[in-house]
């Protein structure tokens, strides 16, 4: 088969939108540079670090001995259908929730794919607060309707509040996307801040989308704050998606889900059943232990120590050695989301510059802020090993001294020359 563009291909009006994921460029960049014999430190990657629990890998294994590697029903194995509905009713508070309204899918992702295709269409619109990860907007464009980006508030970490959503909306919006805490900066929006958002999209008769994949990493006690956690009547037309790739360490298993009205899980159950099917048989038996295993439970609470350990590690670096560097302080996920423009000069002059810069010059990965709608910050994650974040970000202050040194001295020799 010829490798050259001799096919006159034209992509269809599908993809023609379509841009590559920009943390997945980095991290590919990262590993190639580290092929090539160079000191990289990835910290780009919104991928745990820690090994999946072996009592969750147990459970797919013995799934396997047990013949359970046949095609599953397509919106998942009951068991982990209604595991599901008994964790989340748990982390809510005892609210009912009926494992029929759930979905089961490849990953969050695609169930947040699933949401977007089966609410949404041509001439909606649908408001995403930004900063937000790369997909969501992607997503919106495969479902041909329209991605509305409204800029959070500096003074509020980067959140939105109601009067922002409303003066982005018009006739044609149809839903938001909404993720707490927050992909790229680790924001946690609080449960008044989420009651005003659902009463305000109720009152406009809009679906709401909650993303709750990092619910549970949140260093406050007890999970980040949900929709779940209101009352009935504000969730007509919200749907959760949630999943075990983030909080169980179990990124490559692919297994997340959908929590909608029964006629939305039943459309979306429909849509999947076209295109991917039931999500990986053994994986489903895996996350079912997840949910329901005491000691799994224990294992998370480690995980999200350990995360706060780290947090806490990177927060308190950036005050010390950075101080005039405006970040957002992460109150759940893995993430810091910091401000790089005071760096920028003639070369470095947007957050890709300065990425590009950095791993070639510092060895050190980040993800610039393009890929989530800023250009002038960066994000950093902070989701692996503590002297490999120690490590990085000692070279990031350098780095940082260095450009910014260079830039005061440009002032300098500028105005003596004046």
């Amino acid at each position: 088969m010829s490798t050259s563009n001799d096919s006159g291909f034209i992509p269809s009006r599908n993809i023609r939108r379509l841009e590559p994921s920009a943390t997945l460029a980095v991290t590919q960049e990262a590993s190639r540079r580290r092929a090539a014999g160079e000191d990289i430190i990835d910290l780009s990657a919104g991928e745990p670090d820690f090994d999946t629990p072996r009592i969750v890998s147990d459970g797919a294994i013995r799934a396997i001995q047990e013949g359970k590697t046949h095609y599953p029903p397509n919106p998942g194995i009951l068991d982990l259908r209604a595991a599901a509905a008994s964790h989340l009713s748990v982390l809510s508070g005892g609210r009912p929730i009926n494992a029929d309204n759930i979905v089961v899918s490849t990953g969050a992702k695609q169930a947040l794919f699933n949401t977007c295709f089966t609410l949404f269409g041509p001439h909606d619109s649908v408001l995403i607060p930004t900063p937000a990860w790369v997909s969501y907007p992607q997503m919106i464009h495969l479902a041909r309707a329209n991605p509305v980006m409204v800029p959070g508030d500096p003074e509020f970490s980067l959140k939105v509040s109601v009067e922002d959503l409303e003066a982005a909306s018009d006739a044609n919006t149809r839903g938001l996307l909404l993720c707490s805490p927050n992909n790229p900066t680790g924001a946690v929006y609080t449960l008044a801040e989420l009651r005003a958002i659902a009463e305000w999209a109720q009152g406009r008769n809009l679906w709401l989308i909650s993303d709750e994949i990092y619910r549970r990493i949140h260093y406050a006690p007890g999970p980040a704050p949900s929709v779940l956690d209101l009352s009935d009547d504000l969730l007509s037309r919200v749907v959760v998606i949630y999943g075990v790739s983030k909080a169980y360490a179990m990124t490559g298993w692919r297994i997340g889900l959908a929590l909608a009205p029964a006629e939305v899980a039943k459309a979306m159950a429909a849509l999947q059943g076209h295109v991917t099917s039931g999500a990986n048989h053994p994986a489903q038996y895996a996350a079912a232990v997840a949910f329901t295993d005491e000691r799994v439970e224990t294992e998370v609470q480690h995980m999200v120590k350990q995360f706060q350990r780290r947090r806490e590690m990177v927060v308190s670096h950036f005050r010390q050695h950075l101080p005039g560097l405006e970040f957002v302080e992460p109150l759940g996920a893995f993430y810091l989301f910091f401000r790089v423009d005071s760096c920028f000069d003639g070369e470095v002059n947007n957050a890709v510059t300065f990425c590009q810069r950095l791993i070639a010059d510092g060895g050190v990965a980040l993800v610039p802020g393009e890929a989530f709608g800023y250009e002038r910050w960066v994000r950093l994650s902070f989701a692996a090993k503590e002297e490999q974040i120690r490590e990085a970000l000692q070279r990031i202050v350098r780095f940082i001294n260095h450009l910014q040194g260079a830039k005061s001295s440009d002032r300098e020799a500028g105005a003596a020359r004046r």
